[in-house]
């Protein structure tokens, strides 16, 4: 009777050993290969528009703000026709001509360093992020001031999404967003964000950076923003 009983659980013990073979089963704690981890996106990083014109000091991010609402921008009177390939097929000197606000700048020499005045090269960048780039252009002018203004196209129109003024303006994409950095008349640096809100480009961020007179040697800064 005894050896029947051993020769039972000597079986039961061999029949448990290979159902866990079978089944795969592993520690009871669980743990299992879940296959390889997915991809970790890249983070955008700033893309100047104009390199010679930029600041190569570290920039800091500013907090997003509320965006007013306005009635959407209308396309240019007089501009010229966009084609099915947008408005890279476009003259820029065509739609600087017709914008009001930028017609005093058509007469500007084109330039491609600072230190003159006169047009900067003209940057298309989809900003918008319909697969279509917008068409940014930039005159910095004899007051030492910098007038930039950006178009997209809409219905074969080219329409002004955005214009804007400051003193040595640097300009950079951060993915579609577009960052504006001016010197402000009190000695801060100004960086305002602008963000595409499907019928222009609004400011997300407005940040003002001061030198800190009491600061140490590593030029420490102080932030102040709305």
């Amino acid at each position: 009777m005894i050896l029947s009983l051993r020769a039972t659980a000597v079986a039961t013990a061999a029949a448990a050993v290979a159902v866990l073979a079978v089944s795969g089963c592993g520690a009871p704690t669980g743990l299992s290969d879940g296959g390889a981890a997915p991809p970790v996106a890249a983070q955008p990083t700033p893309k100047p528009l104009w390199p010679d014109w930029s600041d190569p000091s570290p920039k800091k991010p500013g907090a997003a703000d509320a965006a007013g609402t306005q009635p959407p921008p209308e396309p240019l009177a007089d501009g010229p026709e966009v084609p099915k390939e947008g408005l890279a097929a476009v003259d820029p000197d065509d739609v600087v001509r017709a914008d009001p606000r930028t017609r005093q700048f058509s007469k500007l020499e084109k330039i491609k360093r600072p230190g003159q005045p006169g047009m900067r090269p003209p940057v298309l960048r989809d900003l918008t992020d319909d697969g279509s780039p917008e068409l940014i252009l930039s005159a910095d002018v004899e007051s030492g001031r910098t007038v930039m203004a950006v178009y997209t196209a809409r219905d074969g129109k080219v329409v002004p999404i955005l214009y804007t003024v400051g003193k040595r303006l640097a300009v950079e994409t951060v993915g579609t967003d577009l960052v504006v950095r001016t010197a402000s008349d009190d000695g801060a640096e100004q960086a305002v964000r602008y963000r595409w809100d499907g019928a222009r480009l609004s400011s997300v961020s407005d940040i003002k950076t001061y030198k800190n007179d009491d600061a140490d040697d590593d030029g420490a800064a102080k932030e102040a923003g709305p």
